[in-house]
């Protein structure tokens, strides 16, 4: 039980300072009120000091008026003496309530005393109240030099007067609290304009909050910048950008899912007639073409799905980002092994260009699958006898793929639009789905890269990958 309760007792300020870091409204009210704490701190130390130097001045001038009265009553006799009565006045007027207490002195320039305290300590400046310890009590001591007719030529007396510190202190508390009971009204003045201000200046935030709230998930039209301040604004239209990049996202998945669909309905269909095709033919021969038939329609709906899947992953956002170190020259190599049979079977010369290692940093499946499509998409469009050459370079630290073919090659006009999903050139021959050129794309843009078509020397087309290259140790 006590270790339960010692850990909730921990637990309290870190959920409190939580609490705190997530809420803007208490974020803001605790900078005003310590804001508020430092001025009054300085200003209550201010006060004290003021009230304090109020105070020693009323007590010198007081301390000063009492040694002119007794220095008035100050006479010298026939016989030369010099007498003193020190007025009740003298003293009376430091009878305030407080019960202070009043010593005197009064010496000759010679050290004579007069009347009064012998062992009464002087202070060092004349008419200068300096605080100073008398039996046990402090005083504040005041000395008066004044001359007095009768003595000989520029002859004085000193007069000190000393009370104790009862009526000082009062008035100098009496000062300060006033002074702090104003600091304390204005502070709670301060407190409740704050959260007033508070309040008012988050209603367009919680406004916002509400606008959001309120929409649909189908809603995604931009939200007004005015509905709140100036300040705000950037926020909204942060807002608005995003929902722009979420809004045109659900349309390219739904172009995505209708396309794919589209292209998956006349494999299927093909599939389903060619086996029932299949099922119903007696002729021997005529039932293996069938079964060919069915073999290459599920061949290519096999490759497309595939292509979808690749095409699926290299979407941002779709996979944990890899940093691979890839040779490309490796994986050029390693493709066009995989491609060759193939190549020979269309009377497709391929070949491979390099003059070392090019590293670049990535995800190695995923550029693996670009030059998969590349070297494919160029042996399956460039007619016999025909080459492919596949070149890997390195200019300026970037890494420089080039797959060239001598094939029909495509018209400036239609370049931009062959990178884009399911796009196939009208009247173009092959059986290509339309996403070779739309992953190679994909995969460049994740690694950091650019793609670029051109016109081949001699006819053809040119597919440029540029993809940062990996420093050399």
């Amino acid at each position: 039980m006590h270790s339960d309760m010692r850990l909730a007792w921990y637990n309290y300020p870190r959920s409190v300072f939580g609490r705190l870091r997530e809420s803007l409204r208490a974020q803001l009210l605790a900078w005003v009120i310590l804001t508020l704490f430092g001025a009054i701190c300085f200003n209550l130390y201010d006060s004290f000091r003021t009230a304090d130097a109020a105070s020693k001045l009323v007590t010198d001038h007081t301390l000063l008026a009492s040694a002119r009265v007794i220095a008035e009553a100050v006479r010298v006799d026939a016989g030369g003496t010099v007498e003193v009565d020190v007025p009740p006045a003298a003293i009376e007027m430091f009878d305030t309530g407080y019960g202070d207490q009043v010593f005197y002195q009064v010496i000759t320039a010679w050290g004579n005393l007069v009347a009064g305290y012998p062992e009464l300590p002087l202070p060092t400046i004349e008419r200068v109240g300096q605080d100073r310890a008398f039996r046990n009590a402090g005083v504040r001591a005041l000395t008066l030099n004044h001359p007095v007719v009768g003595l000989p030529k520029d002859g004085e007396i000193a007069v000190t007067v000393a009370v104790t510190h009862n009526a000082q202190y009062a008035l100098r508390r009496r000062l300060w609290f006033s002074d702090f009971t104003k600091q304390v009204v204005l502070v709670l003045l301060a407190g409740v304009v704050t959260i007033i201000g508070l309040q008012r200046g988050l209603a367009p935030v919680l406004r916002l909050r509400d606008a959001v709230r309120e929409r649909g998930r189908d809603r995604l039209d931009p939200l007004s910048p005015s509905m709140v301040q100036s300040e705000l604004r950037p926020l909204v239209l942060a807002l608005n950008d995003h929902m722009e990049r979420v809004q045109n996202q659900m349309a390219a998945q739904r172009r995505f899912v209708s396309n794919a669909a589209h292209q998956l309905r006349t494999p299927l269909a093909l599939i389903s007639t060619q086996a029932s095709v299949a099922a119903r033919e007696k002729n021997t021969e005529r039932r293996d073409e069938a079964l060919q038939a069915l073999r290459n329609s599920t061949h290519q709906i096999s490759r497309l799905a595939s292509q979808l899947l690749t095409l699926s992953r290299a979407e941002p956002g779709s996979r944990r980002p890899r940093t691979d170190v890839v040779d490309l020259v490796a994986v050029a190599r390693e493709v066009l092994g995989t491609q060759a049979e193939e190549a020979l079977r269309r009377g497709i010369d391929i070949g491979l260009e390099e003059n070392g290692s090019v590293d670049v940093e990535g995800d190695g499946t995923m550029l693996r699958e670009m030059l998969v499509n590349l070297v494919d998409n160029a042996i399956r469009y460039t007619p016999a006898p025909g080459r492919v050459t596949v070149a890997v370079t390195r200019q300026n630290g970037t890494a420089v793929l080039r797959v060239e073919d001598n094939g029909p090659g495509i018209h400036q006009m239609e370049r931009e639009h062959v990178l884009e999903r399911f796009y196939r050139i009208i009247g173009t021959e092959g059986e290509g789905s339309g996403l070779g050129l739309a992953i190679v794309l994909e995969v460049a843009t994740g690694a950091g890269g650019t793609v670029w078509l051109d016109d081949a020397k001699g006819g053809g087309l040119v597919v440029t990958v540029r993809l940062p290259a990996r420093a050399k140790h």
